[in-house]
């Protein structure tokens, strides 16, 4: 979450249990709207065609895992603070560092928009009724962060643990007790090893050939944004910060891909197909609790972390503008400092960008997220590429293995940057 910007700005210094509520939240959330954005991209073969989400979604928890560590290189490498814009800026030049300073301010932009959005379609499926004010609801969210914000509450672990737990409790209850019904044959169709037949019929509009399972990879690659969020905020940490933040970022990266290949698994066997009205959580969610309170509880607490995961964008955004301020590369008021220390010009600037694109794109995660892949996977790719840099021009020991993994960590961003993802 921090860009560092050296010994000028105290952090609080935060354990292991706080620090995965605070860094990790943009991150778990995505598992909320990752599996729909791969089953929308299979329905274009057809509702049959979904049953490959799986193996995708596997795929994916693999790409993760490549990602995580080559950014526990990172942490190790930069305990200070390895944020894009200063590992590839250090290691690769000024070019490639405002590209990926550039590739990151449109990643947070796009971080609120998306959470935001998100957020209020998890409202909106177990409250229907409130689908006319979408646009609304959304723009109001992104009002209410910008103010709390303003003010001052920025990275509050308090503010951050309770929500992110109870998402973490009741999302992990939902898919664990799914799973028990699965193997118990509760669901008329549908066991471990079985999938039930779609819930629908779609007409096919394309064939399931690579072209379309790499469409599909593209899109479901959005479970990664966030990822970066820890190797930023090393210096949060307790001592010894790499090891905390490395350990933390293990579980963050065991927490998203279990609930995102869990809810792939349970929407497939399941044969829940993404609809306009009622997002692929919430099918799994009423399908695995009923209408009960216990899923009202998912959906309350998936559209809190939702929320809540924008603010990791407002805590970036205005630190990496004003050290591009600094750095004399954006306007000098992007530096300023309000009363209250939050750097208030580029808090408002964020919020309207935010609130222009939401109602741009009618608060739809399904249009926004294409623009939110760019950014993140190449900052990715950027930072990675500055370590392996970083390695070659030093003597430290284990300095091969951490390239290589570096290595692995650019070059697997880098292909999914440039997959073919739905842009209509």
């Amino acid at each position: 979450m921090f860009e560092n910007l050296g010994s000028s700005i105290p952090h609080i210094r935060t354990g292991k249990v706080k620090a995965l509520a605070v860094f990790s939240a943009d991150a778990i959330s995505s598992s909320a709207y990752a599996t729909e954005e791969i089953l929308r991209a299979l329905l274009i073969a057809g509702a049959v065609a979904t049953t490959a989400a799986l193996p995708i979604s596997m795929s994916i928890a693999a790409l993760l895992a490549v990602v995580v560590f080559s950014y526990r290189q990172t942490v190790r490498a930069y305990p200070g603070g390895g944020g894009s814009y200063i590992v590839a800026k250090d290691n690769l030049g000024t070019v490639p560092g405002l590209t990926a300073g550039a590739a990151l301010m449109i990643d947070y932009v796009l971080t609120v928009a998306v959470s935001i959005a998100a957020g209020t379609a998890a409202i909106i499926s177990a409250a229907p009724a409130l689908e006319a004010w979408r646009i609304e609801m959304s723009v109001a969210f992104v009002a209410l962060m910008t103010l709390a914000n303003l003010r001052g509450v920025r990275e509050s672990g308090n503010i951050f643990a309770v929500p992110a737990y109870l998402f973490i409790l009741s999302f992990g209850g939902m898919i664990i007790f799914g799973l028990l019904r699965l193997a118990l044959g509760e669901f008329d169709g549908a066991s471990i090893l079985s999938n039930r037949p779609p819930a629908g019929t779609v007409a096919a509009t394309g064939t399931l050939g690579i072209f379309l399972v790499l469409k599909a990879f593209a899109s479901g690659s959005t479970a990664l944004t966030g990822v970066e969020a820890i190797s930023n905020g090393v210096p949060a940490f307790k001592p010894s910060e790499p090891r905390n933040a490395s350990t933390t970022l293990v579980w963050m990266a065991v927490i998203l891909g279990f609930f995102f290949v869990g809810v792939t698994l349970l929407s497939t066997r399941l044969g829940i197909l993404p609809g306009e009205d009622e997002t692929v959580v919430s099918l799994v969610a009423r399908e695995v609790l009923g209408s009960s309170v216990f899923y009202y509880a998912v959906q309350a607490t998936t559209a809190m972390i939702l929320v809540l995961a924008a603010n990791t964008s407002f805590a970036d955004f205005p630190r990496l503008a004003s050290i591009l301020s600094r750095d004399h590369y954006l306007p000098h008021q992007l530096s300023f400092r309000g009363e209250r220390l939050a750097f208030t010009n580029g808090i408002v600037l964020l919020g309207l960008f935010s609130a222009v694109l939401l109602i741009i794109f009618g608060g739809d995660t399904h249009r926004l997220i294409p623009l939110y892949a760019v950014g993140v996977f190449l900052s990715f790719t950027l930072s990675q590429s500055g370590m392996v840099r970083h390695w070659l021009k030093t003597n430290e020991p284990g300095r091969r293995r951490s390239m290589f993994i570096n290595g692995a960590g650019a070059i697997a961003p880098l292909a999914t940057f440039v997959l073919p993802r739905d842009r209509t």
